[in-house]
């Protein structure tokens, strides 16, 4: 019988097939692809509204009741990882597009998936889910921050256009708004428990959908950025080592306990490139390997999720682990 643990699972090899049939689909019927481009938008604000619903945003305040496990997480996705981006861009092409689309993808941190692998990993599920929604409001706050800061204000003026300031309201802040009240009408008994459920379902195949229309849309820039790929395969390895060892070293600054620091694995390891996904179909024609750059990230990350779950609690945060205080 199938059932989302099952679609999750697979998630890798049936974002994969989606992508090689885009690709087919793309070179053998281009006179189709027009009515998949314009499917694109609608697919991907119900993804992103799907996905938001997860996020317990109602519950907001819960976060809070850890304060070291939060600041931990905070400074690690929000302080530590962009100099580790910023680093990690020297060893990138110097081609704005491509630069771009790392920036873009590696400086949001997941909401989403990030809990089913740290229930995966063993990690403490419930800090998962309450540190999601701070992670989700800082993100969307800071991004705008951070593109100044990389590419300056110059940069960011030419390539923050009126196309890419609908995408963001229209398929980032609506479908936000539209999953709290979503939440709140769950929770007040207005809407059926079995909605968010029901929309747990989605996100997965949502998301092949989407990489399948984009694939057979962008099947030129595709096939002609494959030569690419070896270096941002280094890139975003490399990145996920460097989330690995730095959850250990912020784990063991402010001594959290091995389930803990398993959270903040897989929160420093994983990104949401869905999120910013609709932020990079918008830009203009000249960023198209953005898109290309932002997939392939998604891509890598899952298969390195594959090593993660050995990885963080066989050998970063083994059960045996304690890293907090000795009681006084």
């Amino acid at each position: 019988m199938l059932n989302r643990q099952l679609i999750e699972q697979y998630q890798v090899v049936l974002y994969l097939v989606a992508i090689g049939c885009g690709l087919f689909f793309g070179t053998a019927f281009p006179g189709s692809v027009d009515a998949l481009e314009f499917a694109l938008w609608p697919l991907l604000g119900l993804l992103l509204y799907a996905t938001f619903t997860q996020v317990p945003l109602a519950r907001l305040g819960e976060a809070f009741s850890d304060s070291r496990f939060v600041t931990a997480a905070v400074v690690g996705n929000f302080l530590m990882l962009p100099l580790v981006i910023w680093a990690l861009l020297h060893l990138a092409p110097d081609i704005p597009a491509v630069r771009l689309g790392i920036l873009l993808v590696l400086l949001v941190p997941c909401t989403d998936w990030f809990i089913t692998f740290t229930h995966l990993g063993g990690g403490d599920t419930r800090r998962a889910i309450a540190f999601s929604p701070v992670s989700l409001i800082l993100q969307i706050l800071l991004l705008p921050v951070y593109l100044w800061a990389f590419f300056g204000e110059d940069f960011a003026a030419n390539v923050v256009q009126r196309e890419m300031l609908l995408a963001f309201f229209g398929l980032i802040v609506l479908p936000l708004a539209a999953a709290l009240l979503t939440e709140k009408g769950v929770e007040t008994g207005k809407l059926s428990s079995n909605l968010l459920s029901g929309l747990a379902w989605l996100p997965v195949p949502l998301l092949a959908l989407v990489v399948f229309s984009i694939a057979a849309t962008q099947v030129g820039i595709v096939l002609e950025s494959t030569g690419l790929l070896d270096q941002l395969l280094l890139i975003f390895v490399a990145f996920l080592v460097i989330a690995g060892l730095l959850a250990r070293g912020l784990a063991l600054f402010f001594r959290l306990p091995a389930d803990q620091g398993r959270v903040l694995a897989f929160s420093l390891g994983t990104r949401n490139s869905f999120v910013v996904l609709p932020l990079a179909l918008a830009l203009p024609a000249s960023f198209e390997l953005a898109v290309v750059v932002i997939v392939f990230q998604s891509l890598v990350e899952l298969f390195g999720m594959v090593v993660y779950l050995w990885w963080v609690p066989k050998k970063l945060f083994p059960n045996a682990c304690s890293l907090t205080p000795p009681a006084s």
